[in-house]
């Protein structure tokens, strides 16, 4: 377990890509809000979670299996997950934080990640790429 990784994750690298990619700009892991979202549109009083299906066991999908061994253990420590999930989540609505979680397996179709965001965090008007500056 020391290997999984709480940062810079595959699948979030796809969302922050996404959103940069259609002209959103972004804080990444703000200590100070509850649950450390992984994207945080500070203007947009906006936060977006980008969660591993495995770990905060994302109903129906395939990858939430449950290990064979030591049951017990995994059954705590996956109820403890998504019940903090849940708090964090709360405490940001309350906060006045509009809150989205992308699910691991929703980050294998690039084009519904970029139809999720625009959704979410409302139209740009700039979905082409920024130029360099050089």
């Amino acid at each position: 377990m020391g290997r999984i990784r709480g940062v810079d994750t595959g699948p979030e690298m796809v969302v922050r890509r996404a959103a940069h990619r259609l002209g959103y700009r972004f804080r990444l892991h703000r200590r100070s809000l509850p649950g450390r979202p992984d994207l945080v549109f500070p203007s947009l009083r906006a936060v977006i979670f980008v969660h591993g299906c495995f770990w905060h066991r994302h109903e129906g999908c395939r990858k939430t299996s449950m290990p064979k061994t030591r049951i017990e253990f995994w059954q705590a420590k996956f109820a403890r997950n998504v019940e903090r999930d849940a708090q964090a989540q709360e405490r940001l609505a309350a906060a006045g934080w509009r809150v989205l979680v992308i699910w691991e397996c929703e980050t294998a179709k690039p084009d519904q990640i970029d139809a999720i965001l625009v959704g979410f965090l409302g139209a740009r008007g700039r979905g082409q790429p920024v130029p360099n500056r050089n």
